[in-house]
This record gives structure tokens, sequence and C-alpha cells, in this order.
């Protein structure tokens, strides 16, 4: 079996691919270190492998799910970022090796959505504006020092110090809202921020879940943070949820995105999602 492993040795405060190639290569596999950047992902494909293997955090994975969906081949997910949503929601080895190892041995398959931003860029989590945006930044600095714990302590400057922004929302183009809101989540698996998700979101069912948090008072903030880490949020009036294969948010100028827990700017005007975009390989 030959395998190429897209690192990105900038995860997680430094990343090694060799033990992981190691493990792979214990199990009879041929593995090929790449990076995460597209023309390496694209190299890695040329050499026609059986398997691609990416190593790093959630950000990392979409570009590597569209490659491996593009040519009909598994893709292994090792988790090697800071809050590793994608591995949670998937129920993935935690522990780097044990994920190298069934990158090699596993043969159970789970076939999975794929969001599209306006320019083409895929995402595997959740594309957000608003308070996650602003808490992921605000979390940034200290992802060495606090290591998820970062995202809650983000998300809590965040919502102290930031303010709703404008927004109209549609939703296979009919208009869901518009008006102030804390943030917008259009989402695939809809995990993210380090252990925050929109329960509701099935990443297996080729639809968009979209939700709303309106502008409201920060006490009614709080409430909305406590539903994200529960992934009860959708049940929350007056908390808004729509679900479609195309949306369109408008944002102020110079709004920028949390995708994947990367900071973008926009690709929110037009969002698309391809069903059974690729497949995930998944503890059997």
């Amino acid at each position: 079996m030959r395998i190429a492993l897209a690192a990105n040795r900038a995860s997680g405060g430094g990343l090694d691919p060799e033990p992981l190639a190691e493990a792979m290569r214990r199990h009879g596999a041929e593995v090929e270190i790449v990076g995460c950047e597209a023309e390496e992902l694209e190299r890695a494909a040329a050499a026609s492998p059986d398997r691609i293997a990416v190593a790093g955090g959630d950000g990392t994975i979409g570009p590597a799910a569209a490659v491996a969906g593009r040519l009909g081949i598994p893709l292994a997910v090792i988790p090697t970022g800071t809050a590793n949503d994608f591995a949670r929601t998937h129920e993935l080895p935690g522990d780097p090796e044990e994920a190298a190892e069934l990158a090699v041995t596993g043969d159970t398959l789970r076939h999975l959505e794929l969001g599209r931003l306006a320019d083409g860029r895929p995402f595997v989590n959740a594309a957000s504006a608003g308070l996650a945006s602003k808490a992921a930044r605000h979390a940034g600095p200290l992802k060495r020092v606090l290591g998820p714990l970062a995202y809650a302590v983000g998300a809590l400057r965040a919502a102290v110090t930031e303010s709703p922004l404008p927004c109209s929302v549609t939703v296979d183009g009919e208009e869901a809202y518009a008006g102030g809101a804390w943030q917008v989540i259009v989402a695939a698996t809809g995990a993210f921020g380090g252990g925050s998700e929109l329960g509701a979101a099935d990443p297996c069912d080729g639809r968009l879940d979209v939700a709303v948090l309106p502008a409201g008072s920060r006490l009614a903030l709080a409430r909305r943070a406590w539903g994200l880490r529960r992934g009860t949020i959708t049940d929350q009036g007056p908390v808004e949820h729509h679900r479609g294969i195309a949306v369109a948010i408008e944002l102020p100028p110079g709004t920028e995105l949390n995708v994947d827990g990367e900071i973008r700017d926009g690709g929110l005007e037009r969002v698309t999602v391809e069903a059974r975009a690729y497949s995930l390989i998944v503890p059997g």
C-alpha cells in the first residue's frame, strides 16, 4: 500500500512526521512525506497513492480531503493540532501514532460532505463570522501555553469586548435572516473552537447547516455559549437554524472569518456543499 503523508510541520508547536511514517511502515506501507500546501498535495496526487494521510490541525484537512475525493481514494486524519475538533467528532484516535496505524490498517469508511467557500476553498468543520473569528484571533498567542483551553479563554475575551455584526443570510435562494448577530455559522460537521459544536449538523446528509445567533444581551450570550459547548444551540430560541445546499451571507467589508480554526478574509458570500465528496477512514 502506498500512502502520501501530508504533514503540517508547524502544527501543535512543531511536528516531526518521521515517527508517523515509521508507524505506517511497520504495517507494510510505502510512505512518501509531503507538505500540506496545494503544490505539495498535487505532487503527491501525481504519484497515484492508494491513500492520503494528513497530519496537522483542522485547517489542513479540507484541501487534503478534496484531493483524496478527486482521486477516489480514502483519507486518513492524524490529529496533531491544538483543538483537533474533526478527530473528536469522528472518534478518531487521539494518539498520533495510533492514528497513523489506522491509516494503514483501517478498512471502515465514512462518506462525508465537503463545504466550499466562494473562492472554492474546501472546509470540513465550519466557517463562521462574528465571535468565533474574534475568539480564534484572541486564542492564537495562547495556544502554546494553554493548548485547547486557549479557545475558551479567547471566546470569553471576545464575548466581553466585541459587538454584534449586521448580516443578511440567504439559504437556497430564500432569505433566512437579516439583522444583527453575535455569530453566523455554516457547518458540515459543525465542530469548532476546541469543543464547541452545532449538534444538529450531519456531515453525511449532503446539506449545510446554518445557525444564526441573533444580537442580544451579553447575559443571553452566556446561555448561547453553554449551548455551543453542549451541542444544543439550535434548540435555543431565538437562534435561527436552517439547512440547504447553497448559502449566501452578506457581511460588512473586511469581516474576518474562522474557517476550520484558521482566520481568513471573505468567502461566505457564496457557500456550497459537495455530498459524499470524500471517504474518511474511521475505526471499525
